[in-house]
């Protein structure tokens, strides 16, 4: 069977572990090239050797702390001189903010981790990407949001209120580009996965019990298809 992304280019982020690093390998299952960033750079090697053992290309590794000055920038500048043009782009790095915390007493620095990663990260990254999207013939870009942007969850203040955000600016952006490009601009509710997130919100919790990385990242596919009919939505994927 031909793979379905040959020849496009994919940058994930938040690739070293999760939801990024199951996507990061369906994607190049299907022949794409992907740049994964990630600040842990032994897991990415690690999901390196795990693409080319299953007969994916060469990785593109970046190691990096999405919050690092102009370190978007530079990346999309090096993906142009490379490829001259950037096919996928997969929002999926996330914070939680410090764990679950009364919104009255987050430390200011949690509550800046989760609107620095979750909100300006991603925006840098649709202001960087957006002109080599629009290169591409079929440029396609999908952000990870959560369920806790939706009504009041108590306790989830600092990560509920970044994903909300996320999902406006988002939605916002897509419906900018709707009639004057060619891209598809959705978001993706993954629902409950077992994560590090995950994790460190229920410490308690089996992760066995819970839905895998590797259970939900095919259905990211069908939104970086050149076919993708969807543009400006929120994809939910629980349940």
């Amino acid at each position: 069977m031909t793979a379905r992304l040959e020849g496009r280019v994919a940058l994930v982020t938040g690739a070293s572990r999760g939801i990024g690093a199951a996507v990061a390998r369906v994607l190049a299952a299907e022949g794409a090239e992907v740049v994964a960033i990630a600040r842990t750079q032994g897991a990415l090697e690690e999901l390196d050797d795990q693409v080319r053992a299953a007969g994916g290309k060469q990785l593109v590794l970046v190691p990096e702390d999405l919050r690092k000055p102009d370190m978007i920038e530079q990346v999309a500048a090096a993906i142009y001189q490379r490829w001259g043009r950037l096919d996928i782009l997969i929002g999926n790095a996330g914070a939680i903010g410090g764990g679950l915390t009364p919104v009255a007493q987050h430390a200011p620095d949690d509550w800046a981790e989760a609107f620095d990663v979750n909100v300006t990260a991603n925006w840098r990254l649709i202001r960087a990407c957006d002109p080599l999207l629009r290169m591409a013939e079929a440029g396609r870009a999908v952000f990870v949001t959560a369920g806790a942007a939706q009504g009041i969850h108590p306790y989830w203040g600092a990560y509920a209120a970044s994903k909300a955000a996320l999902e406006t600016m988002v939605r916002t952006w897509a419906a900018e580009v709707a009639t004057t490009t060619k891209l598809r601009v959705n978001l993706v509710n993954p629902g409950i996965v077992a994560s590090r997130m995950r994790s460190i919100a229920f410490p308690g919790e089996d992760p066995s019990t819970l839905a895998q990385p590797d259970d939900v990242a095919p259905r990211f596919l069908p939104l970086c298809l050149p076919d993708c009919p969807h543009h400006g939505q929120i994809i939910s994927l629980a349940g």
